[in-house]
């Protein structure tokens, strides 16, 4: 989706575009397609970055799916939101972290760290 079409999109419309990405990154991840997963976190990125351009930084919109059924949305979210919502954000990496369901758990894991060594600064 390219940026021009994403700032006519709605919030709703985003969100629902960033799930629909996480799973099939997920998707391509399982069935080990590395080129369509980094063209998937590059739409990941324009999405995240339209939300952040709007009144108020509307990543916090996100946070509606720490609960989807998929991991890799749940984690592409609490990614997302770290610099908006920090305690829900790492709450949730905690808990994908935790749940030991890879390669989500093992990101997570990884993602904390570096969080708590100060390599990994949200914007």
């Amino acid at each position: 989706m390219s940026g021009a079409s994403l700032d006519r999109r709605s919030i709703e419309e985003l969100v629902d575009r960033y799930a629909a990405t996480g799973v099939a990154q997920d998707e391509a991840e399982l069935n080990d397609d590395i080129g369509k997963y980094n063209r998937l976190v590059d739409d990941i990125i324009a999405v995240e970055a339209e939300l952040k351009s709007r009144a108020g930084d509307q990543r916090t919109a996100l946070m509606k799916l720490y609960d989807h059924p998929n991991m890799q949305v749940r984690l592409n979210a609490a990614h997302a939101t770290l610099a908006v919502a920090p305690e829900a954000a790492r709450a949730l990496l905690m808990t994908i972290r935790e749940s030991r369901w890879m390669p989500q758990a093992m990101q997570a894991g990884m993602s904390l760290r570096n969080l708590e060594n100060g390599v990994y600064r949200p914007d």
